[in-house]
């Protein structure tokens, strides 16, 4: 796992380890391994036009003497001061290693901008991981000139205008090629908006471990990722069974989608019930699927009684937003056992939360506008800060919560949120969502926390997606929710080659 601490908890690691070094040591160590980085991604360091961006923070100081270090091996140092402020130590030593303080006055701006725009490296230490809101000017005209560069933008611990807890970018920010962080990830690096502006993260030792507390955020690495496997003496039954319940008249493509999502998704048997015509697709599709046909019109448990034992549910996509879903939803949430629920089941939570009153694990897999209904949220305000919205739904809603989108966050109250790193726009496709819901209902079947299984799913899903766009090396082609499906064997195998 990556593990990711927000910031006032960095902050007091920090100062516990400042504590027992001598002064200035934490900074050294932070310079010597951005210098690292760097030097490891320039050509040659030696004759390098490299560029630092300073602001007046620890992060300045970082930037100066990491430029020092380079400019020691021959790279040419220049630095753009940023503010009222510099680090006057960090000043002092580059200084010293032959860089120099370009006049940043307003009458000498092009001098500042063609240092910019004919580097070979920059390093941004405007701000640092305490910065919040919008970048103010100069920083701001500054971080647009550094990502308009053509040189290297290196990140000193977080992008300029990306806030380090959460994600959020309000304005300008720095898009960095490389984001070289310190002691520990921090949520933002993760988490978009502002994980779209930090390219590679490099993570870089500083001593911090023993004193950080619990992380605040989780990212999974192939080897975390533990589906159930068969054992020499499992059956249909003990690899899980799961119930189906979506679809209709109108949308019968989920039906057949979210059921491939199970059947790829790992599970010993699947159950499936809808209206005739869906039922009827499903059959051709998937031979191996036990299939009910539900009349229309209300239900209530004995309907589960008919469809047959399992293990987990899986309710909503397609199902419709009327009477007769609402009292399959209600019969549903009504056992004891693992349920998902997602798409039209979600918008009959909206106006029957009432139905999340129960013991047992309950997944919800809202998109930001389905989470803007369930949590009479701002759909704008979910996106700008995902992370802050997908905790308060799992607290109020008493749910394992999967936000979708450019980012995927899993939460439950009091645990650390999941975080996706196999996302990609190409799952941007109608009926990949479907796939989803069944590939996690599969898992939930085979023994699966709801946590790990919302997250392991998530994260095949998207590695699918990859692997269904990119075979083979080269650029990335369209893919339906179809592939998707067909790829799932191929994720599963790649997890546990990793294991």
């Amino acid at each position: 796992m990556r593990y990711a601490h927000e910031v006032g908890k960095v902050r007091a690691a920090e100062q516990a380890l400042m504590a027992r070094l001598p002064d200035g040591a934490l900074m050294q160590r932070a310079a010597a391994g951005l210098a690292s980085v760097c030097a490891r991604l320039l050509p040659a360091v030696y004759g390098a036009r490299v560029v630092l961006l300073v602001g007046g923070g620890d992060n300045g100081g970082d930037a100066l003497y990491a430029g020092a270090r380079l400019a020691r091996r021959g790279a040419r140092v220049q630095a753009v001061q940023a503010g009222s402020k510099i680090h006057e130590g960090g000043l002092a030593d580059l200084r010293a290693a032959g860089g120099r303080l370009l006049d940043s006055a307003p009458t000498e701006s092009a001098l500042v901008e063609s240092a910019i725009a004919g580097a070979d490296l920059i390093i941004d230490g405007l701000t640092g991981i305490g910065g919040t809101g919008g970048l103010r000017e100069p920083h701001a005209r500054y971080a647009a000139l550094a990502s308009e560069a053509a040189g290297l933008v290196v990140a000193c611990d977080v992008p300029s205008g990306v806030d380090a807890s959460t994600g959020r970018v309000e304005g300008a920010a720095v898009h960095a090629d490389v984001t070289v962080t310190f002691g520990t990830h921090k949520p933002g690096l993760l988490i978009d908006p502002g994980a779209a502006h930090c390219g590679v993260v490099e993570l870089v030792d500083i001593g911090l471990g023993p004193d950080l507390p619990d992380p605040d955020v989780v990212a999974a690495r192939p080897a975390d990722i533990a589906p159930p496997e068969p054992r020499p003496e499992s059956d249909k039954y003990r690899r899980g069974v799961v119930g189906i319940i979506a679809g209709g008249d109108q949308f019968t493509g989920a039906a057949v989608l979210s059921t491939g999502g199970a059947v790829r998704g790992g599970a010993g048997m699947v159950r499936f019930a809808s209206v005739a015509r869906p039922v009827e697709l499903v059959r051709q599709r998937w031979p191996e699927v036990v299939t009910t046909v539900v009349e229309p019109g209300r239900h209530d448990a004995r309907v589960l009684e008919r469809i047959g034992r399992v293990q987990s549910w899986v309710a909503g996509p397609g199902l419709g937003t009327g009477d007769a879903a609402e009292s399959l939803l209600e019969a549903v949430l009504g056992t004891d056992l693992p349920v998902l629920v997602d798409a039209d089941g979600l918008t009959v939570l909206a106006r029957r939360r009432d139905l999340l009153c129960r013991a047992a694990p309950t997944v919800l897999t809202p998109h930001a506008g389905e989470l803007s209904r369930l949590i009479a949220a701002d759909r704008e305000d979910i996106e700008a800060a995902r992370l802050d919205h997908v905790r308060r739904a799992a607290a109020e809603l008493s749910a394992t919560v999967l936000l979708k989108g450019s980012t995927t966050l899993v939460a439950e109250q009091d645990r650390p949120v999941r975080v996706n790193p196999t996302g990609t726009p190409r799952l941007a496709a109608a009926g990949t969502g479907d796939v989803l819901s069944g590939l996690i209902g599969a898992l939930l079947a085979g023994g699966m926390p709801a946590l790990d299984a919302a997250a392991g799913g998530a994260y095949l899903h998207g590695l699918a997606a990859r692997l269904a766009s990119a075979p083979t090396p080269g650029p990335e082609a369209p893919i339906s929710a179809q592939d998707v499906i067909d790829a799932l064997p191929h994720a599963f195998r790649a997890v546990s080659a990793q294991g």
